[in-house]
């Protein structure tokens, strides 16, 4: 499995690795990008196993928020069937390891997280990447974390845990940075598990009474975006380095792929922060959140749609001149040196984690000419 699979012909600076839930946590941890999620009652099977979503290498199926609590043992039993057949199509031949998503299970609660794990079997477990854990908190943290290593232990198979950031506690300003210094505290000795932190930016916008509208992100929403700019500050910096994902795009629109060849070739940046029309108002608004997602640190997305694979796994792509910015500097032991392409300095020091998430970026997303090519990704 790898990104942009879809579009055979695109040609690519450098070509985006391959990757499956048992490569290096290092680079599987960028890789992880544009995640579907989906009620957990869902029947997706024929789609995975036939490789019938455009752009699908992560998804999670949710027993939490998606779905109604009475429908939860119909979820329980819907996730293990799916694992169970992708097993018994591999075991087949019709398909592998290397062709399925990455599959995350929304646990709804540290007790039944407990009690789904104990029907997981071992083969089910290997097809499995791991846990969404929702309202992590320093209250419930240490009991997800060591059921989480309990049952990488008992199945001896990497499952992987990702903690969602939301609810009062990190919302509110008088207890957030505490809240947020406690987690990072209980993470450090399990970090080696955690393969991405997801942010509630729906659940703080609710907090608040607040959501965004079609055209705008939610870095707009200046109660949202402190919640998220400390959450940044705390799990990004050079010496607590995690992968944090962008919150979810709550809308969508249908387009016709004809629409998409009318695009004109042009700094897409500047076209939408100008908020010119490129395709319809949901996917430009998906574009320019996006976008600064990205310049804030940010890599990949939750997203509702399949219509968004391609948009946001496309613009997780590294330019040219990114790449050889970044590989320049980690190159080059230190002092500063004017850039390949002679329009900036890259200051060595300060620049190389910069440039080290670039790498990886490119690694697993790719190397594109410009950005007038992060749409042509979507044609094929």
């Amino acid at each position: 499995m790898k990104h942009h699979e879809y579009n055979q012909n695109f040609k690519f600076f450098v070509e985006p690795v391959e990757f499956d839930k048992n490569t290096d946590r290092e680079l599987l941890q960028y890789c992880v990008g544009a995640t579907l999620y989906m009620p957990g009652t869902k029947e997706i099977l024929h789609k995975i196993i036939n490789n019938k979503l455009d752009g699908l290498t992560s998804m999670v199926m949710c027993f939490e928020d998606a779905i109604q609590e009475s429908d939860l043992p119909s979820a329980e039993c819907n996730v293990l069937y799916h694992l169970e057949e992708l097993v018994k199509a591999i075991n087949n031949g019709d398909t592998t390891i290397d062709r399925i998503p990455l599959i995350f299970v929304r646990v709804r609660n540290p007790l039944q997280f407990k009690e789904f794990t104990k029907r997981l079997s071992s083969t089910q477990a290997k097809i499995l990447s791991g846990f969404v854990f929702p309202k992590f908190y320093s209250s419930n943290a240490k009991e997800y974390l060591e059921h989480l290593k309990d049952v990488n232990e008992k199945f001896q198979t990497v499952l992987y845990g990702m903690p969602i950031f939301e609810g009062k506690t990190l919302a509110l300003k008088e207890t957030r940075i505490g809240e947020l210094i406690t987690i990072s505290n209980t993470l450090r000795p399990y970090k080696d598990l955690i393969l991405n932190i997801r942010v509630g930016g729906t659940d703080f916008s609710s907090i608040f009474g607040v959501r965004r509208g079609i055209n705008y992100s939610i870095h707009d929403i200046h109660t949202v975006r402190d919640c998220l700019s400390d959450i940044l500050n705390v799990f990004t910096r050079d010496d607590n380095n995690y992968v944090v994902s962008g919150p979810v795009w709550e809308y969508f629109l249908a387009h016709k792929k004809e629409d998409l060849k009318e695009l004109l070739e042009e700094d897409i940046h500047r076209s939408l922060m100008k908020r010119n029309t490129i395709l319809n108002e949901a996917i430009d608004g998906l574009l320019r959140e996006v976008i600064l997602d990205k310049a804030n640190g940010f890599v990949g997305k939750t997203i509702i749609h399949p219509s968004h694979l391609k948009f946001v796994n496309a613009m997780q792509t590294v330019t040219k001149e990114e790449y050889e910015d970044a590989t320049q500097i980690l190159g080059t032991k230190g002092g500063v040196i004017k850039s390949k392409k002679a329009n900036k300095m890259n200051e060595i020091n300060p620049h190389r984690n910069w440039a080290k998430k670039i790498v990886n970026r490119a690694k697993a997303y790719g190397v594109i000419e410009s950005e007038t090519e992060y749409l042509k990704l979507c044609l094929y």
